[in-house]
């Protein structure tokens, strides 16, 4: 039985870990051009996050989520993460990625035994492709996907922001995209974590529900009661085996079933997405090096400030300052 239960009863067997908060794009949702990255002694080692991720999964944790900014950066990162595939207990281990690196890392990714792939693609157009993300790099992540579709790993899915006026209709467009190379898709409400300068939130808001419509005028869709563990809602598309789904953070607040927490790549142990209850773990790893016990303290204390729910505002200024890519997604 996992040591892990929060206030509210809710078992937390997921974890997601940020193995750094630097990233090669600059993704208008997520942070602003200029942006400050946390110097290399303030992150967590490559050590100390598998020592974390081990004890974790020691106290009943089956799945682990890789994270950044983009982890593919981090020199290394593949040594973690077979390190952390290959722990007796763990049954899933994941990353999500904006793709710039997977075709050249997806065998090596496969081999060191990642399961599933979350790769962000926003747009199939290579010049909003820029815009959206600062960075001329559309074919080499599309390149990095197809090369991804051709290896066995259990599933692959693409994860869109939609932003209305932005890029909201190419929600059907990125539907046949996905379905027709046999991957799952997952439409995101945008979240308010960070103050950006490029658009209004809530005048760019558009609801799962709008999106669903969308491509319902496409393809037949039924709900599906498929889970993988995280906060998306599946649909199954008549004709096709693989899946498209809503990540609504405003519209269908899904806290009543979170069984999650996050590791910064600060080394704080972050409760939820849309609060600031956190719990440093890094002061007490460098302290106290590879002592699990005291770690499996301060974990269990932590679960203590595990909110119920988050609560979103699009019509107010961000409460959360920090961006995704300090936070992990």
């Amino acid at each position: 039985m996992s040591e892990l239960i929060d206030p509210f009863g809710r078992k937390i067997d997921y974890l997601r870990i940020s193995v750094t908060d630097r990233c090669d794009f600059r993704c208008t949702y997520c942070m602003d051009e200029d942006v400050s990255f946390l110097a290399r002694e303030q992150i967590l080692s490559l050590e100390e996050i598998v020592f974390v991720a081990q004890t974790f999964i020691a106290m009943g944790t089956k799945r682990i989520r890789i994270t950044g900014g983009e982890p593919l950066v981090r020199k290394n990162i593949l040594w973690a993460i077979e390190v952390i595939a290959n722990t007796p207990g763990l049954e899933e281990l994941t990353i999500t990625t904006n793709g710039s690196q997977l075709y050249k890392m997806a065998p090596a990714l496969l081999n060191a035994g990642v399961s599933r792939i979350n790769i962000s693609l926003d747009t199939l157009k290579a010049d909003r492709f820029y815009e959206l993300t600062r960075r001329d790099k559309f074919q080499q992540v599309i390149d990095g996907i197809d090369a991804a579709a051709q290896l066995p790993f259990k599933r692959l899915k693409i994860n869109s922001v939609i932003l209305k006026g932005r890029n909201h209709d190419e929600v059907p467009d990125l539907a046949k995209f996905a379905l027709t190379r046999g991957l799952d898709i997952s439409y995101i409400e945008e979240m308010p974590l960070g103050v950006i300068h490029d658009h209004d939130r809530a005048a760019t808001y558009m609801s799962s529900d709008d999106v669903i419509e969308a491509i319902s005028e496409h393809y037949q869709l039924s709900p599906s009661t498929m889970t993988t563990g995280g906060p998306t809602r599946y649909y199954q598309v008549a004709g096709y085996e693989n899946r498209i789904g809503t990540i609504s953070p405003h519209s269908h607040n899904f806290c009543d079933t979170c069984n999650r927490v996050r590791l910064t790549a600060e080394g704080r142990l972050l409760l939820c997405l849309g609060n600031e209850h956190s719990k440093d773990l890094k002061s007490l790893l460098r302290a106290n090096p590879n002592n699990a016990l005291l770690l499996k303290e301060r974990i269990i204390d932590a679960l203590a400030l595990k909110p119920q729910q988050h609560h979103f505002n699009l019509d107010e200024p961000p409460q959360i300052l920090r961006f995704m890519s300090a936070t992990g997604g």
